[in-house]
């Protein structure tokens, strides 16, 4: 393969193009799995028998008056699976349970002529259950001692000797909650088995092969029995790379044993009630900082709630342990992660995988613990960013960390930091209810999978007589626009124009074996294999050429659908002329291409090595307006700079960058699921079923102002075009949300009040947030006189004096800060270091 990075003449990556169906998803003319049952005839409908229960046995299950229901064909249970009765990986996951694990959980599936019978005869069916104690929070599980899987750890240095010598030493805990992913098209399959006895299911899936692998063994079929196709998503986020399974076995099971069509499409409140979301977290921590505000050490704890089963809780675990240090060098590092189990549904993965729990935990230290430092929280995250030549505490080098400083400076500039902040003092100083606060925040996140064997991917690529393409590859299109992106490829390593690229829709029978496309590694796998079946034509081509020109194969070039050599100025030929003349060459215009990523290695064992081919970073500034009265607020501007190597498809990278941060403000700040845990009959229950209850980010929660700016010059070697992936980093440019959120509520206060804000920030959270910044001020002016012309904002709110800053901030956050006297003794100090924070030269204090 030549050089990955390496661009040709007049390429058309870095074009920005419109996604290839755009304007089909805007018309509703896109076809998505539950659009193509209108194929078929005499299709069933699948419908489940959700329980009742958190937790339970069944004791009977009487499917007979569900057969005399009209139109009720077959009722599934586990006696009717002829091969493995499980869905999951770990074989933790009965398709068809004898014991309920988690409210709505599945017991058996009716099949009916039309929907509404199918629902109709689940409601007959007589069951009945032997209730089970359950455990539904974090903390009852903890309590319980109920966990599942492995508890590794992450470490570096000796975490005992940086807590006992750091000068500032606080702890404390950091609960906060998971995420429905909530795309827009529900979970959905449609099998059918076709007259040679394959069964065929057409899938909204992540990842064809292992939805294909589970269907294969709960029917007791080879792989080769089974085809899966996804032809595209309406979304998934993660939510469809393990979770869609079990759906898709139902369906290819109903179609083995009726000899019919099978369609499974669950409504809003079943997809909600039965499928996974992102993991919730409970975090222990105990850190160090030195007088200057560097980081020393970080012991912590972060258990996250599983769910009934481990779907990929393990994983995710693990990447949640190798970025709990975000973008900041600690020297000294000892982090436990464990997984409970409790009756829930089996959370699983989520953009991001488990990364954005570990960074939002250190992100929440850093921003509870900058006021009682007396730093600004911008400049202690500045004084602590990695700076070259330090590596991680898995030992991975953090290459081109100088790149962190450069777009963090950028961010400063485009966002006109220093102006808005003096606009924002003066905002606040005459409104008395109401006030502004801007945040900086930085990402630094590791591309590649975890498991080191799904780091490959394979493609197909087809050149007819006519000069037209056709391409396949194992990737599947969730909206984010990856199609577009490996059509542009393949038009660059061709040379032709776009328009000659066609691509076909996802089938393992076409691609086998390929990972699911999460890990935002979609592009970065299926680019290079792409790349590397073009090639091999091309060079196959370049031979015909060659001989025609009478040159060098070498010097053969491919440029905008034309054949010409180095030098050549007055002699082509077009691309179609060439591939015609080489199919009567017997020249194959086939070819199979594969990408492996190179250079990774890791232990999990030990939880060391480099897992990561390369990691990329980006900067935020968010700024918002918190109402005093109902902890209400706006997000007034947002500005990133975001690092995405050379894009191969700018428009597209843009799309993905606003929509991560949306949908990261969305978990952080909005979207709160809530289960009964009370100990009534509906214990258990999920109550945010649908947008009525679970609130999701719309246009008005978007920033009034939204700048996006594609960091510049960062050519990525040995990825294809030189490009970086962008699916999940841009998520956690979120954290600049609620961060400005956390000093609004602080600005209510005493200066040098450290608020603690419970994830989600929704408006309630905030307003105990601003009631808690406000007896914190009341207390500090009752305990002392006004002094004249001091401790008085404009607005006539009191201030509390500076040597009493950090004392009034720790008793108020519940902070742990046994050395908040010496803290005092240094804050004048750090705060004068701190006023050059908001220069557009911000990171000087961190290229030490």
């Amino acid at each position: 393969m030549k050089s990955l990075a390496e661009r040709p003449e007049n390429p058309v990556v870095g074009v920005s193009v419109a996604h290839e169906h755009a304007a089909d998803h805007a018309t509703g003319t896109a076809l998505y799995t539950d659009d193509l049952i209108v194929r078929h005839q005499n299709v069933l409908h699948a419908w489940p028998l959700q329980a009742p229960h958190a937790h339970a046995r069944v004791t009977s299950l009487d499917v007979a008056p569900a057969l005399e229901v009209p139109g009720v064909v077959r009722v599934l249970t586990a006696e009717d699976v002829p091969g493995v009765n499980d869905a999951g990986i770990k074989h933790d996951e009965p398709l068809f349970p004898s014991e309920v694990m988690f409210y709505g959980h599945a017991v058996c599936w009716v099949l009916g002529e039309s929907l509404e019978a199918a629902r109709l005869g689940a409601e007959a069916i007589e069951v009945q259950y032997e209730p089970l104690p359950s455990l539904i929070t974090v903390r009852e599980a903890i309590a319980a001692d109920s966990f599942q899987g492995r508890q590794p750890t992450v470490s570096r240095g000796d975490v005992e000797i940086g807590l006992a010598n750091g000068t500032h030493r606080f702890s404390g805990e950091f609960e906060f909650g998971g995420q429905e992913h909530f795309y827009l098209e529900t979970h959905a399959s449609l099998a059918y088995v076709d007259e040679g006895g394959q069964v065929f299911v057409q899938c909204s899936t992540q990842h064809p092969t292992e939805t294909q692998e589970i269907v294969a063994h709960v029917l007791g079929l080879d792989n080769h029995d089974v085809t899966v196709q996804c032809l595209r998503m309406g979304g998934g986020f993660g939510g469809k790379e393990m979770q869609p399974h079990g759906f898709a076995a139902i369906a290819a099971l109903g179609a083995t044993l009726t000899g019919r069509p099978v369609r499974l499409r669950l409504t809003r409140n079943q997809d909600i009630t039965l499928s996974g979301k992102r993991h919730p977290y409970l975090a222990e921590w105990d850190v160090a900082f030195d007088d200057d505000g560097r980081l020393q050490a970080l012991r912590a704890t972060v258990t996250s709630d599983g769910g009934w089963s481990l779907d990929l809780s393990e994983p995710v675990m693990q990447r949640t342990l190798c970025h709990i240090d975000n973008a900041y060098w600690i020297p000294h590092v000892e982090v436990n992660g464990r997984i409970v189990k409790t009756n829930k549904t089996s959370q699983t993965a989520f953009r991001g995988f488990g990364g954005p729990q570990g960074m939002l935990v250190t992100e929440d230290i850093l921003g509870r613990c900058a006021p009682l430092l007396g730093l600004d929280p911008t400049e202690l995250r500045a004084r602590n960013l990695y700076v070259s030549g330090q590596s991680t505490p898995y030992g991975q080098p953090v290459r081109h960390a100088e790149r962190l400083a450069e777009i963090w400076n950028q961010v400063h500039q485009r966002a006109d930091v220093r102006e808005r902040r003096r606009d924002i003092e003066e905002f606040n100083a005459t409104h008395t209810d109401t006030r502004r606060a801007l945040a900086v925040t930085p990402v630094k996140f590791g591309i590649s999978f975890n498991l080191t064997a799904f780091n490959q991917a394979g493609a197909l690529v087809h050149v007819y007589k006519d000069g037209s393409v056709l391409i396949n590859h194992g990737g599947t299109e969730m909206g984010q626009g990856l199609h577009t992106k490996m059509r542009q490829v393949a038009a660059t390593a061709l040379g032709v124009p776009l328009e000659t690229v066609r691509l076909a829709p996802t089938r393992t029978d076409k691609v086998p074996n390929t990972s699911a496309t999460a890990a935002s590694s979609g592009a970065d796998l299926n680019g290079g294999a792409v790349k590397n079946a073009c090639e091999q034509i091309r060079d196959r081509l370049a031979e015909v050429a060659a001989r025609k020109f009478n040159i060098h194969p070498d010097d053969v070039r491919f440029v905008d659908g034309k054949v010409t050599g180095i030098g050549f100025h007055d002699r082509d030929m077009p691309f179609a002329e060439l591939v015609h003349d080489a199919y009567f060459q017997r020249i194959s215009l086939w070819a199979a291409g594969y990408y492996r990523t190179e250079g990774l290695h890791w232990d999990a064992d030990r939880m060391q090595g480099e897992p990561f081919k390369y990691f990329s970073y980006g900067a935020s500034v968010t700024e918002v307006e918190v109402d005093g009265f109902t902890g209400a607020y706006r997000m007034l501007r947002t500005d990133i700079v975001h690092d995405v190597g050379d894009s191969l498809s700018p428009l597209i990278d843009i799309g993905q960058i606003e929509g991560g941060f949306v949908q990261g403000a969305g978990w952080l700040t909005l979207e709160e699921l809530r289960w009964d845990d009370s100990d009534g009959p509906s214990r258990g229950r999920l109550t945010t079923q649908a947008a009525s209850t679970y609130k999701l980010p719309s246009f008005s929660e978007m920033p009034e102002e939204f700048n996006v700016h594609l960091f510049e010059k960062a050519t990525e070697s040995g990825v294809v075009y030189g490009s970086k992936a962008v699916g999940e980093p841009p998520l956690m440019l979120a954290f600049s949300v609620r961060e400005a959120l956390r000093q609004a509520a602080a600005a209510f206060g005493p200066e040098g009040h450290s608020v603690e804000l419970a994830s989600p920030a929704t408006p309630e959270a905030v307003f105990w947030a601003v009631q808690d910044a406000r007896r914190a001020l009341a207390d500090d002016g009752a305990k002392r006189p006004l002094a004249s012309g001091r401790g008085r904002s404009d607005d006539g709110a009191s201030q509390p004096p500076a040597s009493r800053r950090d004392r009034a901030a720790s008793s108020a956050t519940g902070v742990s800060a046994g050395e908040a006297a010496s803290t005092e003794a240094t804050s004048a100090e750090a705060r004068s270091t701190s006023a050059a924070e908001d220069s557009p030269d911000a990171t000087a204090a961190a290229t030490r």
